[in-house]
């Protein structure tokens, strides 16, 4: 499980502190303090879980002591599935989990991730900012409080052999995560065929042959050593990862306006932080696998193809994934309109 660890402490790095949602009436427990009990896949000691420790003490001093994080990191909660159910059950409050653990609450959300869309920072930060409401009443409804965004770095194509068009892909095998339907999509309509394998066998499968092609961002090929089997690494971006957080709305209604307002502010902060600190490193890790050997593949003198493909899985999950309305607004929101 060390691989699958690894990549949240990116992947969670995103806006797992900002617990944003609205506001209600009800008063902090007399009783003591309201424990948030929260989960990650970020080792003890990482960047990610220093940094929500620092959240957690501005909490605590900004409520008074009302407010408090039970942190449980490392994996010990299991992974995004379990800390969904869990959250579903009651025995954890929050988590902060990847796009693809967004999607089994709210699926629709999957359409930031939709390839050839999003490909810029201020895009996902318009589409975000606009939809918002339209995202967290997604989430309200499955009876969760929607997390603030973040970013994990510009998902590209790592491949062990050289490709630049869409169809060099039917040669290869390329991995597709189990629980994301997406890349997988634009894998079938280029005519290729997704080898499907969790997250912790991938190094594996890069070491056997099983799989020679993955998206993923610089930095997380990095923090997973997945650039020590990879060769190539499209220049041009398909998406960006992203992640979030998700509170069961239950725990989130028995805290009072300010102190939900204080929550929301610092966890605001902190995600902010980190967003910055990701794109930094993002770009400094794509800069290090270029002077490590790795060979940039610029997709521009293919890029109708590449157009075209990725319209075509986008469009393809309309009714499977997300809407046909909710695609159009995002969409009409990446083109400034």
């Amino acid at each position: 499980m060390g691989t699958f660890r690894n990549l949240f402490v990116i992947l969670l790095a995103l806006a797992a502190f900002s617990l944003p949602g609205r506001s209600f009436l009800a008063e902090a427990s007399a009783d003591g303090p309201t424990i948030i009990r929260f989960a990650s896949l970020a080792p003890a000691g990482s960047g990610f879980h220093k940094i929500t420790q620092a959240w957690n003490r501005t909490l605590k001093k900004e409520t008074e002591g009302r407010v408090v994080l039970r942190l449980y990191s490392g994996g010990s909660q299991g992974d995004e599935r379990d800390f969904v159910r869990k959250i579903r059950a009651g025995q954890m409050d929050a988590a902060g989990i990847s796009t693809t653990g967004l999607g089994m609450v709210a699926r629709p959300v999957l359409v930031l991730t939709a390839p050839g869309l999003i490909t810029e920072y201020d895009e996902l930060v318009r589409v975000r900012t606009a939809l918002h409401d339209r995202f967290a009443a997604l989430f309200e409804e499955a009876g969760f409080v929607l997390l603030n965004w973040g970013e994990a770095g510009k998902n590209r194509l790592f491949s062990a052999e050289e490709f630049a068009k869409p169809e060099d892909l039917k040669s290869r095998r390329p991995w597709a995560w189990k629980d994301d339907p997406v890349f997988a999509e634009l894998v079938d309509v280029i005519g290729a065929n997704p080898v499907r394998m969790g997250l912790p066998e991938v190094y594996g499968g890069l070491q056997t042959g099983m799989v020679d092609t993955v998206p993923i961002s610089a930095l997380a090929a990095v923090a997973l050593q997945w650039y020590t089997r990879l060769n190539y690494m499209a220049k041009q971006n398909l998406s960006i990862m992203i992640g979030g957080g998700i509170l069961k709305k239950e725990k989130f209604d028995e805290l009072s306006e300010h102190d939900q307002r204080v929550l929301l502010e610092t966890s605001a902060r902190a995600a902010k932080a980190n967003d910055q600190l990701v794109r930094r490193d993002d770009a400094r890790a794509y800069a290090a696998l270029l002077q490590r050997g790795i060979v940039e593949v610029d997709l521009s003198a293919h890029e109708a193809e590449w157009d075209r493909v990725t319209k075509q899985a986008r469009e393809s999950l309309v009714g499977r994934v997300y809407s046909k309305s909710l695609l159009e607004a995002v969409e009409r929101i990446v083109k400034g309109e």
